[in-house]
This record gives C-alpha cells, structure tokens and sequence, in this order.
C-alpha cells in the first residue's frame, strides 16, 4: 500500500499541471496575461509544499520509504524541466485555441542532433543534482540511520539510469544520426 508522501506526490503532478491549465485558459480563452502569470508562478509553490510535507514526515519519525525518496527526484525533475514543459504546453495551447503557429519539431541530423542529446543530459543531470542535494540535506539534518535508509535506494536507480542516460545521450557524439535513420 503506498504511503500518504507517495499520494501527495501524484497530487503535486495534478496540481502542477491544473495551474498550467488553468494558466493557460485564463491567459488564451479570458485574456488575462497578469493572473495567467500568478497561476504559473504558483507551480514552484507545489514543490516546497512537497518537500516540507516530506521533511516533516521524517522528522516526526516517519520511517523512509521509497516515495520518500522519490519526492526528492519529482522536485529535481519539477525544477529543471517545469518551465520547458510549461512552454511547451503554451506553444500547444495557443496553436489550438487561439489561432497561434503550430508548433513544429525541426528535425535535427548529425552533430546538430548529439548536440541537443548531450544538452538533455545535462539538464538530467541538473535535475539529478538538485534531487540528490534535497536527499542530502535532509540525511544531514535528520541524521542517517534505520529510519532514513531507505532514501538511498530511488538515488541508487536514478544513478543507473542517469549513467545510461550518459551512454545514450553521448553516443551521438561518436555515431551522428544520420538524416535516413
């Protein structure tokens, strides 16, 4: 069964994504730029309420659990990649809703493609930091033992993956992709 931190994180996911709709509409369909921008700045906030929810669970004496753990990737990931997901959204919000360009994928080959790899490594890796920096100052002051061990285990397959992610992202630096793949 998954612990109260494992539901508020999916609450957090919602939540995010509900401001940047509700940004969205309020900025595209009621022509309101100013409060859209509130309910933009308001998707950061989900991320202190997730990390202070977390921190005071341990410190009351919560046993740490994975999602524990995991709260600390949602942020990192949170952090570095929600202003680009939030472009994103908007370039296909106002496309579909109010007469924007449509958003188009260029198609990139070669050197110019493992350059963009190499570039999502790095913001990977950015997000990695912050994840493991959180995991970090909450062993620091929480103390690790028994009770937090389990933090360590979601770093140890973030690790993996992360190391993969490497492999992949700079293989293109070696073998270009080439426009008929």
């Amino acid at each position: 069964m998954m612990s109260w931190i494992g539901w508020l994180i999916i609450a957090c996911e919602i939540g995010f994504w509900v401001f940047v709709l509700a940004g969205l509409v309020t900025r595209y369909i009621f022509k309101k730029k100013k409060l859209s921008m509130i309910l933009f700045i308001c998707t950061p906030l989900i991320d202190l309420v997730l990390l202070f929810a977390t921190y005071i669970d341990l410190v009351n004496g919560a046993v740490a659990e994975f999602v524990h753990g995991l709260a600390a990737i949602y942020i990192g990931i949170s952090v570095v990649y929600g202003k680009q997901m939030i472009a994103w959204a908007d370039k296909q919000f106002a496309y579909r809703f109010s007469g924007g360009e449509r958003p188009v994928k260029k198609k990139l080959y070669g050197m110019e493609y493992a350059r963009e790899e190499r570039k999502g490594w790095y913001r990977h890796f950015f997000a990695y930091i912050i994840g493991a920096s959180i995991l970090g100052m909450i062993l620091l002051s929480i103390g690790f033992s028994e009770q937090t061990a389990e933090l360590i285990r979601p770093l140890n397959v973030w690790t993996v993956v992360i190391v993969i992610d490497f492999l992949i992202s700079f293989s293109y630096t070696v073998f270009p992709k080439r426009a008929n793949d």
